[in-house]
């Protein structure tokens, strides 16, 4: 679980190399690291047994086995099949909130990692063709975090804490996943719609295997040598920004040469600190789309 500390609410941005326009606004964020205090819970009564998690995502399930293979997403081909993600955010806002405060803590987190990549999709779906997540919305319409800040999801019912109806992508990943659940690996499962972040997998998360999933996440990011990489000749560890930018996320347990050595790939793991504490860098990232 996550100390209880102030956590970082936004990607801040350095630069943007393979973007051809790069907006004054995104560069301002690197500067105005927002923090807020995580929620005090979700406010919903302990179970008085044990609850029993079930699979509930077989649609957006059909639709990744399509469209997501190889972690890029074939949003054209999608969008001619809108019709079937859209059915399928009806059904996460058709949940009840009594039916929710019965579910096992797995199933939440599930059905909140899922909820931010289905609802990531039909926001770039609704605005198709964009460069990136950053053109979905215009400069001048374009809250302080950019899209990540824009209230979409019919949600606020299932997070009571957050008080109030329409939640953003930050208010899942940060006032919840990280806030509520303290869930670290939730950084390699969310995706952003961009090539720098994790690839979004070809099946739904689902409760009954949610902690085999995130381990299994964990494991592809890390060893996609593009963003992660250990060079055994310099003994530097090379890391993609998300590590830094939510450093605290990372903190005991080695850092993130712990992390490294627990999910990375076997031999760059077994090789790293054999010459003594590596030096870190950290890879650039990728904000065009994760488009195939």
């Amino acid at each position: 679980m996550l100390k209880t500390i102030p956590l970082r609410t936004h990607r801040p941005l350095i630069s943007r190399p393979r973007l051809r326009a790069a907006p004054v606004a995104v560069f301002l964020l690197a500067v105005s690291a927002a923090h807020a205090g995580p929620p005090p819970g979700d406010q919903f009564p302990q179970a008085t047994t044990a609850p029993t998690s079930v699979e509930r995502h077989g649609a957006w399930t059909a639709l990744l086995e399509r469209y997501a293979g190889g972690g890029r997403v074939d949003y054209r081909g999608l969008a001619s099949d809108k019709p079937r993600l859209e059915a399928y955010l009806r059904q996460l806002a058709a949940t009840r909130r009594e039916a929710f405060a019965r579910w096992s803590r797995s199933d939440r987190i599930a059905f909140w990692i899922n909820a931010y990549n289905a609802y990531t999709v039909s926001m770039i779906l609704d605005h198709y063709p964009v460069e990136s997540i950053w053109n979905v919305t215009p400069l001048w319409k374009r809250p302080l975090g950019g899209p990540f800040k824009l209230k979409l999801m019919p949600l606020g019912h299932l997070a009571p804490s957050l008080g109030r109806p329409l939640l953003s992508l930050d208010d899942v990943e940060h006032g919840i996943l990280r806030g509520i659940y303290g869930e670290r690996r939730v950084h390699f499962a969310v995706v952003c719609a961009s090539r720098g972040c994790p690839p979004l997998r070809s099946e739904a998360y689902e409760g009954p295997t949610l902690d085999e999933q995130l381990d299994a996440a964990t494991r592809g990011f890390l060893a996609d040598r593009a963003k992660n990489r250990y060079d055994a000749s310099t003994n530097t560890l090379v890391l993609s920004p998300i590590f830094r930018w939510f450093s605290e996320d990372f903190q005991g347990e080695g850092g993130v040469v712990g992390w490294f050595r627990r999910f990375g790939p076997v031999e760059a793991a077994r090789k790293l600190g054999q010459a003594g504490p590596p030096a870190i860098r950290y890879s650039e990232y990728d904000w065009s789309l994760n488009e195939r």
